[in-house]
């Protein structure tokens, strides 16, 4: 095997670094020899298949056609005037320009490992680098709970969906109100769940929890109603417990205090508890259309969504007004499409009479 040509600007190279001892038993387009030229230092693959003599000395210059190795079928001896180098029994050998860029880039011996060769070239460690610089951000605990929860809801629960366009100009002018009425920030959330919980005699499957073999529904004695807070650092649904029998101040203190807990992440386990339907809050401007995954253990989850101006003609005339829509996800083995039509009808109703009582 003679020495290629590299380039056309060199007459002589340096061997700077046999890859391959004397008496190695070699594969065609193995690496065998590093030569140095003025611009790089590049790998000379073997060009036949067989047992490996060197014919040129360590760190000698040597030409383009000058004998470089001898491959054969039998070991030959290895002449003195020749040094071998010694892989490493309990590794691979890494030539001197993959040694280069692994402390270029930053690429241990132990990720060199996982690469599962006998010989490291520059490419493998320049490869290798690139599939491990991907960015990574780790997840809060919280986000990884979430990320449990919607995938054991997606793998477990067949859900279907269902929205109600609700006009909330009267609602929106009423929270005003009732703000300074109760002296506690109340809003859309506030009272859709008000108007959730008292549809729980009406509608009880909506508050239940599928019994097991799926054969019947167990229904529970109270609207315990969970309402998302997602503050940035991760989701918490916070319940307020038998919202049904509390008054829109008692509702509006507990989601305020629901609020401080949510910035500290400080809920308590019972905070977090119970929930048998969720309320879940899209208020962030621009987003007309949410679809919740169902929480484990529940059987809906009502969307709100941030109201948006919409125009519409009056008799001839152009008017605007607000509105949200207002998505049910449900499971399809305890409700059906036409009762959570209703449901949503029957919640506009009571958000629309609990605005005009209180």
């Amino acid at each position: 095997m003679k020495v290629p040509k590299l380039n056309n600007n060199d007459d002589t190279y340096v061997l700077v670094e046999w890859l391959v001892a004397t008496g190695t038993e070699v594969k065609e387009g193995d690496p065998i020899a590093v030569l140095e030229t003025s611009k790089s230092a590049e790998e000379v693959p073997a060009d036949a298949t067989g047992v490996l003599r060197q014919e040129i000395a360590l760190m000698a210059d040597c030409a383009p056609g000058d004998l470089l190795a001898t491959i054969g079928a039998a070991a030959p001896a290895s002449p003195a005037a020749v040094a071998s180098p010694v892989a490493s029994p309990t590794g691979p050998v890494i030539t001197a320009p993959a040694r280069a860029a692994m402390d270029e880039l930053g690429v241990t011996e132990a990720q060199i490992a996982t690469l599962g060769v006998n010989v490291v070239r520059r490419a493998d460690v320049e490869r290798l680098a690139a599939e491990t610089s991907t960015r990574t951000a780790p997840l809060s605990k919280v986000q990884q709970a979430v990320g449990r929860a919607v995938t054991l809801s997606h793998s477990t629960i067949p859900a279907a969906y269902a929205v109600l366009d609700m006009a909330l100009d009267e609602e929106l002018a009423a929270t005003r109100r009732l703000t300074k009425q109760v002296r506690r920030p109340v809003g859309l959330a506030e009272l859709f769940v008000m108007g959730v919980a008292r549809l729980h005699a009406e509608f009880p499957l909506f508050f239940a929890t599928l019994g097991s073999g799926g054969t019947q529904a167990v229904l529970s004695e109270a609207a315990n109603v969970g309402v998302t807070f997602d503050t940035g650092d991760g989701l918490y649904v916070p319940v307020v417990h038998d919202a049904g029998a509390k008054t829109l101040q008692e509702v509006a203190t507990r989601l305020m205090e629901y609020r401080v807990a949510a910035m500290k992440g400080d809920f308590s386990a019972a905070d977090l508890a119970d929930a048998n339907i969720a309320v879940t809050l899209h208020h962030d401007g621009g987003i007309t259309l949410a679809i919740p995954f169902i929480f484990p253990g529940t059987v809906c989850a009502l969307a709100v969504t941030a109201p948006q101006e919409v125009l519409y003609l009056d008799g001839g005339e152009v008017r605007s007004r607000q509105v949200a829509h207002i998505g049910l996800a449900y499971d399809h083995r305890l409700i059906n499409g036409r009762d959570a039509a209703r449901f949503l009808n029957a919640l506009q109703r009571e958000v629309r009479a609990l605005v005009a009582t209180e």
